[in-house]
């Protein structure tokens, strides 16, 4: 018989087993989840596969198209605190104005809103559970995620990878 500590142990290890095979796979295999949600929507500005890797860096191409995500505290984004807006790495749009920036100490730049009709979500289940990720209204490209443990007034935390952005102050 099974002690309810090692049931639970076994449980754990099982569920970081799942995470981390999760996260293996969706390394090595291209992802798949952007394409296919970006096949049934439209855009205002879209571009094939080979326009979209001339426009944007590999890391950027990674990130918008591909869904990655850049490693905590890498961007230069993270720590930015001048006046500006913050608008989409893929087709320019203004997404965050710095005003709505917020120091979350999770490594990624944070925002408690964004600016009006600048990003739409859907539900995203690639590490086994659902999150809501926030992409780009007007090109669909990958933004990052967001999250209910945010500041008010709305207690969102929008938790951007910065490579998916540029500044302009």
């Amino acid at each position: 018989m099974y002690s309810r500590r090692q049931f639970l142990l076994a449980g754990g290890g099982l569920g970081v087993a799942a995470l981390v095979a999760g996260v293996l796979t969706r390394r090595v295999a291209p992802p798949t989840l952007i394409g296919a949600a970006q096949a049934a929507e439209t855009f205002e500005v879209s571009h094939s596969d080979e326009q979209w890797r001339a426009l944007l860096t590999p890391e950027q191409y990674h990130i918008l198209r591909e869904e990655g995500t850049e490693r905590a505290y890498s961007s230069a984004l993270n720590d930015e605190h001048r006046d500006g807006t913050f608008a989409c790495a893929g087709c320019q749009l203004a997404l965050f104005t710095s005003s709505r920036k917020f120091d979350s100490h999770t490594g990624w730049p944070s925002f408690w809103a964004p600016l009006p009709n600048a990003v739409a979500t859907r539900q995203d289940r690639s590490l086994g559970v659902l999150r809501e990720e926030v992409h780009c209204r007007r090109c669909g490209g990958h933004l990052g995620h967001v999250f209910d443990d945010g500041p008010p007034p709305t207690g969102l935390r929008y938790c951007m990878n910065g490579l998916a952005m540029t500044f302009a102050a």
